[in-house]
């Protein structure tokens, strides 16, 4: 068994990246740049971890296709374990494009994955996620983020989810997170209220991790475990380029 520090367990993409003038809505405009390059919430997150320079897998599923075959020989490239990813035969890899608007560096994304089935519980490998230091999930591939999530709590592996978008099955995987960092649109959703601080406050009450977390894009971030909260502002920077996998890394 390979051993790794740092498990991510979600989704993964191809995301083709256009930087424009302006984001066209039933016009045309001529794209500036234009790069293919792997993304998605766990994808990105497993990557990073590897250049950081931790012992990263990633765990999910791709298509037999070309742009799955691109993912693999990717991750491979930035040294993340790609042993426990599910090829799907007959799938399409998920994809996604995605606008860059030039001046502000704010992006559209649209994503698909058509025939490309998600982790079942019984297809991860357990063992390996007990020995992990971090297991890392984004709410894709519920039933085995969810199987693992329990293993990982029981064996002291900590739970790290990355909760940018809801999906089915996040209800069950929330109190199981140690540290739960939401998207600011997220934890809105989820409590109802219009208040980033008072959502993650309640959050942290309702589902018992030992931080809670929100991020604001501009306006930065807010942490907190029951005691303080933390705010911290965005870095400032002379000229934003691409905000496209910032949540992600985060």
């Amino acid at each position: 068994m390979t051993q790794c520090d740092y498990l991510a367990l979600g989704f993964v993409s191809n995301d083709h990246l256009s930087v424009v003038p302006f984001i066209p809505m039933d016009t045309k405009v001529k794209m500036l740049s234009h790069a293919v390059v792997g993304g998605g919430p766990a994808g990105n997150a497993a990557a990073g971890a590897a250049a950081l320079g931790m012992r990263a897998a990633f765990c999910g599923t791709v298509g037999d296709d070309a742009d799955g075959r691109m993912i693999l020989d990717e991750f491979v490239r930035e040294g993340v374990d790609t042993s426990m990813i599910k090829v799907r035969k007959g799938a399409m890899s998920a994809i996604a494009y995605l606008w860059i608007e030039e001046k502000t560096g704010n992006r559209s994304c649209v994503w698909g994955r058509e025939g490309l089935t998600e982790l079942e519980a019984d297809e991860i490998d357990l063992d390996r996620v007990r020995a992990a230091k971090i297991l890392h999930v984004d709410g894709h591939n519920p039933k085995a983020a969810i199987a693992a999530a329990k293993a990982a709590r029981e064996a002291g592996v900590l739970v790290n989810y990355d909760a940018g978008t809801h999906r089915d099955g996040m209800e069950e995987l929330l109190p199981l997170a140690d540290i739960l960092i939401c998207s600011e649109e997220f934890i809105l959703k989820l409590t109802g209220l219009a208040d980033a601080e008072k959502a993650v406050r309640q959050v942290y009450a309702k589902c018992g991790p030992k931080v809670c977390g929100a991020t604001m894009g501009v306006r930065g971030s807010m942490c907190f475990d029951g005691k303080d909260l933390v705010k911290c502002p965005a870095f400032k920077v002379g000229k934003v380029v691409d905000t496209t996998g910032c949540g992600d890394l985060f």
